[in-house]
């Protein structure tokens, strides 16, 4: 690379750099804020809080790095106009499609960073949500019992906890169960345990009694116990297998097995050929960033025309993206209409570079043309 082209990259990838941290930033926050809602209303850790955000680490990054790219080669380009620089470059001899070479240059970096993430990253991330989501769908310390407070996890069954200790102990726990269909059941403990089985999470209660009501009568009969165990699967359901589809495994992993059950070949196609696609549109953006201000003459209004048609072009490329995503989800075997996207982006910055190192008539010369 020449000194030029070295010159450009480092300056590329220094705007990428600064861009991408804010972006990403931004987005953790938004999603940490939905993340802290969503855990602490359940009563969860912030050691499970803490692992939730940086599984969605990976996604955040892949949504915010074709953008970051863009916004870099756009200013760039834009400090370059603006300092002269271009101009020099051009009065030296340099022409559109030679001073497009850093930023191709750039745009593959970018893409082999968005490669890592559709391939590896992401997948492995997605993964982790599913296994978290089903360790708190069992949590039932942090589903049905909350310390001090009265909870109904079901229809006609009310949990009371007067303390939990850092043990996981209960303390003074009350159990009232009216479920239809059975007796009208008090249980009180001076202590109780939670135990996890094969059949599902068992109540063992220490220290207390049984209160049943039975119909007709009504009959009460009151029961003691030093321990009794309380099925609290009825509660909250068996523990279903985890669902691991096709976003859930990493391209190695759906080469070497093939598609996951449930799933077709058409739709592992589809997936791998999307996972190809998108490292690519993020390399076009760079370039149809770069390339857009390169059209149109010198302008004391500066470049905001050119910028407005770089963002123009790029929601473009991002229509076709959502329009070509939404074809093929209903027809999987239509997957090699997603590289249509990105095809269309480089073809577009193409036409803009041609269209840029055309030889230009001055406008007195074209009025005094002949008709």
């Amino acid at each position: 690379m020449t000194r030029f082209d070295r010159y450009l990259l480092s300056q590329l990838l220094m705007l990428f750099g600064f861009f991408a941290l804010v972006l990403v930033a931004v987005y953790w926050v938004n999603r940490a804020v939905s993340l802290v809602d969503t855990l602490v209303a359940d009563g969860q850790s912030a050691r499970m809080f803490l692992e939730f955000t940086l599984l969605a680490l990976p996604n955040v990054t892949r949504l915010v790095l074709p953008v970051a790219a863009f916004v870099a080669a756009v200013y760039a380009m834009h400090r370059m106009v603006t300092e002269s620089e271009f101009v020099v470059m051009q009065a030296i001899g340099l022409s559109p499609f030679r001073l497009a070479r850093p930023v191709l240059v750039f745009g593959l970096v970018v893409a082999m960073m968005m490669a890592v993430l559709m391939h590896w990253l992401v997948p492995e991330s997605r993964a982790g949500m599913v296994e978290r989501r089903a360790q708190i769908a069992e949590n039932i310390t942090a589903r049905v019992l909350t310390e001090g407070s009265f909870v109904h996890p079901t229809t006609g069954v009310t949990l009371f906890v007067r303390q939990i200790t850092p043990e996981g102990a209960f303390r003074d726990l009350f159990l009232s169960d009216s479920r239809p269909g059975g007796p009208r059941t008090t249980y009180t403990a001076r202590e109780a345990f939670l135990v996890r089985t094969e059949v599902g999470p068992q109540l063992v209660m220490l220290d207390g009694s049984a209160q049943s009501l039975r119909e007709p009568g009504p009959r009460l009969s009151v029961t003691s116990f030093d321990t009794l165990t309380y099925d609290l699967a009825a509660l909250i359901g068996p523990r279903g297998a985890l669902t691991i589809g096709l976003r859930e495994l990493s391209t190695p992993a759906l080469l070497r097995a093939g598609p996951p059950p449930g799933a077709t070949d058409a739709a592992m196609m589809l997936e791998l050929n999307v996972r190809l696609a998108q490292p690519l549109m993020a390399a076009a953006a760079a370039l149809i960033g770069f390339t857009a201000l390169i059209l149109g003459a010198f302008s004391r209004l500066g470049v905001w025309r050119q910028v407005l048609g770089a963002v123009v072009a790029v929601i473009a490329m991002q229509l076709l993206h959502t329009v070509v995503t939404g074809a093929v989800a209903r027809e999987a075997a239509l997957w090699p209409l997603v590289h249509l996207p990105p095809a269309a982006g480089f073809a577009g910055a193409g036409l803009a570079l041609w269209l840029a190192g055309r030889p230009r008539r001055p406008a007195a010369e074209m009025a005094q043309a002949p008709a």
